[in-house]
């Protein structure tokens, strides 16, 4: 059978679990649409939780800025998985005592404002939507290489299924399709990378492969780190096992992911669905360990990956280029400029050009290779390739089996649309319940408020689509940082306080998450689209500036609340009752 019909059947079987889900599990009530009932196993929690979590730019990206930055990729493995010991920590134990839906519902009657739980709702759209740009720009690669289509319109069709399964199911709905996404993950991440590891270093184990001997061919050994290394140092770059962010970005940046984690509604929000305390901290240790297998695979897959790109690619002729080039030539992720004209790809120093190809259906060179919008660098390298392709290329680049390479596409398809999907339905409660009902409309039934949701699903979706189509960043991972940082600045300090703070009130966590918010927003924006890569503050990214923005909201929101009125002294008692140790009274209820 050829690939497209290997793509459609695995694709098709998936979609069909995910939709036959959705339909068995459709919420029936506004409790069952925001929290699933409260009935969650912890189990089947921490497996929904960990789909949830490994989103496109864990699935799709990270593995690719591990291959084209090595060291200083360990940002994001470092940053992502040390946040769920924050957010276990500190956190879901505390919040999920508390027994609210969302995080602006526990904002607003902790803050005793709503001034506070608007200003939630508006962090928590902030957040969300810049997240789900990157979970639509993710299934748009995905879906263009699927069926040769324009990853805007890929755009469109994931962002009609995820609006079909989460607009229906609320999170009842998504908890259990989520369970079935992990699993195809999991497969479709390990399995690859397995088949991989056997063909470079003759070892099963992928982790001890990265470690290994590069044997392909049957040549002399060489440790495999060495090796790229040693092409690092050839193509004029930092050697892969070294870092080129400078300590102080490289921190920040960890930093801020970390906290932010802690920070993420969409992921605080499924702990609300277990039973109890107890449960949530169980679900929390199942959480790490599914997030641990593919984490753990991560480094290996993008240290394979890059070594088969420029093994398949380096000193080929065009003419005799691997078909997965041309296949994601046509979608405008990867490409060759014939620089000296002698027919030959090199994968060499330098950059290939300042911009992207030009996309399927603009003109070509004399040579078939693809033009570019910008002018071309005297550097030698001649090929250009986007990161976010390196997951979904790689079985490709390695040749493995049709079946194996249309699992990894189901698995890209997965990670995608899970995240989407409980990111959708944040931001679908966080417009339906906490400012349709708690502020603009607080008599509108049950059935006004499950419409409200629904249709706040749809406007959200078209909003991320078109960002989808046009992201801040050709890098989904980078897209999704900026979301991290948005939520270090703002959720994090405000629930630690509201949490651990007697003392704060209102004023103080108002001040401190709109000042938060505007400071880290206000700098993305800035560098990102303004000023571009130059003169950061203390040489700190738009990645790494949410650290430095939670510190403004803690300083501002501490000084405002010095000077102004104590809460109310039953609000001091309930943040004293939330504080109980789990075991302890009514903790682990």
């Amino acid at each position: 059978m050829s690939q497209d019909i290997w793509n459609f059947i695995f694709i098709g079987i998936t979609f069909g679990i995910y939709i036959g889900i959705a339909l068995w599990a459709k919420a029936g009530s506004t409790k069952e649409y925001y929290t699933a009932g409260g009935g969650v196993s912890a189990l089947a929690n921490g497996m929904a939780t960990a789909a949830d979590w490994m989103s496109a730019a864990t699935f799709i990206s990270m593995a690719g800025i591990v291959a084209a930055s090595g060291y200083d990729a360990s940002r994001f493995l470092m940053g992502w998985t040390g946040g769920f010991v924050l957010l276990t920590t500190l956190m879901v134990p505390y919040l999920r005592k508390f027994g609210k839906a969302t995080v602006p519902d526990f904002v607003g009657d902790r803050f005793y404002s709503k001034a506070a739980r608007l200003v939630a709702v508006i962090c928590a759209i902030f957040i969300c939507m810049i997240y789900i740009m990157g979970q639509m720009r993710g299934v748009g690669i995905v879906f263009s290489r699927l069926f040769n289509i324009e990853i805007a319109t890929g755009v469109l069709i994931g962002g009609g299924i995820v609006f079909f399964y989460a607009g229906l199911g609320g999170m009842k709905g998504i908890t259990y399709t989520q369970v079935a996404q992990y699993c195809v993950m999991v497969f479709a991440y390990t399995i690859p990378v397995i088949f991989i590891s056997m063909a470079l270093t003759g070892n099963i184990v992928p982790q001890l492969g990265l470690m290994g001997d590069f044997t392909k061919g049957g040549g002399e050994a060489i440790p495999l780190l060495e090796k790229m290394n040693q092409i690092s140092v050839d193509l004029g770059v930092t050697k892969y096992t070294d870092g080129s962010l400078s300590k102080i970005d490289m921190f920040c940046i960890t930093a801020a992911l970390m906290i932010g984690t802690a920070g993420l509604p969409h992921v605080i929000v499924r702990f609300f669905t277990v039973k109890s305390v107890k449960a949530v901290r169980k679900s929390a240790c199942w959480t790490l360990a599914f997030i641990a297998v593919i984490y753990l695979t991560a480094p290996a897959l993008g240290l394979f990956a890059k070594t088969n790109l420029i093994d398949e690619v380096n000193g080929k002729t065009y003419a005799n280029a691997p078909a997965w080039f041309k296949n994601w030539e046509n979608q405008g992720m990867i490409a060759w400029v014939d620089k000296n004209n002698d027919g030959v790809m090199n994968f060499d120093k330098g950059s290939v050009f300042a911009g992207k190809p030009a996309m399927n259906g603009d003109k070509r060179g004399t040579d078939g290779q693809r033009l570019v919008t910008n002018k071309i660098s005297e550097d030698a390298n001649e090929v250009y390739y986007e990161r976010d392709i390196i997951v979904l290329a790689n079985p490709e680049m390695a040749n493995l089996p049709k079946w194996l390479i249309a699992l990894v596409m189901a698995g890209c398809v997965a990670a995608a649309l899970s995240t989407a999907a409980g990111l959708l339905l944040v931001l679908s409660t966080s417009i339906s319940h906490d400012l349709m009902k708690k502020l603009i409309k607080p008599d509108c039934t049950d059935k006004q408020e499950m419409f409200y949701a629904r249709l706040a699903s749809f406007g959200s979706l078209a909003v991320a689509a078109y960002f989808g189509i046009n992201p801040p960043s050709s890098v989904v991972a980078k897209t999704v940082a900026f979301a991290f940082g948005l939520a270090a600045s703002t959720f994090f300090p405000t629930l630690l306080m509201g949490i651990f703070s007697k003392r704060m009130n209102r004023e103080g966590a108002v001040a401190g998450m709109i000042s938060g918010l505007l400071f880290t927003f206000g700098y993305i924006f800035y560098f990102q689209f303004i000023a571009g890569h130059k003169n950061y503050l203390f040489g700190i990214s738009p990645e790494g500036i949410g650290f430095i923005g939670m510190f403004v909201n803690f300083i501002v929101a501490f000084a405002v609340s010095s000077f102004t009125a104590p809460p109310p002294q039953e609000v001091q008692d309930m943040v004293e009752e939330i504080r109980i140790p789990s075991g302890a009274g009514e903790a682990s209820h």
